[in-house]
């Protein structure tokens, strides 16, 4: 699980500092309109998957007025893109598990950019099923340890619903069954608990240590695919030493 953490975490810290804003808000407004199309309602209170969405988007200060307009591009008030939602999956450098969420409006040019991108960087795309199985869909909330005691958090998180805490080097870690997720981070919401990252993700069950050239080229596999305007998340089994990560 730390390996899942040291990853996301350290990649979400660096995002405020260097991430492409345009490139981020296009991937948020895709995943809003497909929310409000899928979820068959534009009221984010009525919609799970649309309430995350668009906390995310604020989260990134989104404008109301873009936020707007991707729910009525979803809801079919306003003339839109129709997107396609895809699951690939494929094994990185050194045999690490791969899972890549697409939302595109053109699934060929899609797989063809991501096949290449498994290639270029020494992994292959696999069949529908051969990593999955590594994964379990969970929601995840990091929580800074120095915003915090340990006390604190364990009872607000575990009576809202929460499957587990964990502690681990410099975070908490809950975990919740996704349809817990919205109910624990109301919870944490409300006694004013401060976190990290909060998301619906898939967690790998087992992780497999990378180092060296394996590890280098496993960051570059999964930094194009985050950059590929067609893919929405990246999934990974893969460990790699935070002062690599640190170094990206």
């Amino acid at each position: 699980m730390s390996g899942h953490s040291k990853w996301s975490t350290i990649k979400h810290k660096k995002g405020a500092a260097d991430a492409k804003r345009g490139k981020i808000f296009t991937k948020l407004i895709k995943e809003i309109t497909m929310a409000a199309k899928m979820g068959g309602s534009g009221d984010p209170d009525a919609n799970p998957r649309l309430r995350t969405a668009v906390a995310a988007a604020k989260a990134e200060n989104m404008p109301k007025d873009n936020i707007g307009r991707a729910i009525k591009k979803g809801t079919g008030e306003l003339e839109g893109v129709n997107y396609e939602e895809s699951v690939y999956e494929g094994y990185g450098p050194g045999g690490a598990a791969v899972m890549v969420e697409s939302l595109t409006d053109n699934k060929n040019r899609a797989v063809a950019e991501i096949r290449h991108i498994f290639s270029k960087f020494g992994g292959n795309l696999g069949e529908n099923g051969c990593v999955s199985w590594m994964f379990d869909k969970k929601g995840f909330i990091s929580v800074e340890k120095k915003a915090i005691d340990e006390d604190s958090i364990m009872e607000t998180a575990i009576d809202a619903g929460a499957e587990d805490v964990r502690d681990e080097e410099t975070n908490y870690e809950i975990i919740t069954e996704p349809n817990d997720f919205e109910a624990v981070k109301d919870a944490l919401d409300k006694a004013s608990i401060e976190y990290i990252e909060a998301e619906i993700t898939m967690l790998p069950q087992t992780m497999t240590d990378l180092l060296g050239k394996d590890a280098e080229k496993m960051m570059k596999l999964m930094d194009f695919l985050e950059d590929c305007d067609d893919v929405q998340k990246v999934f990974t089994n893969a460990d790699i030493p935070e002062e690599l990560i640190n170094g990206l």
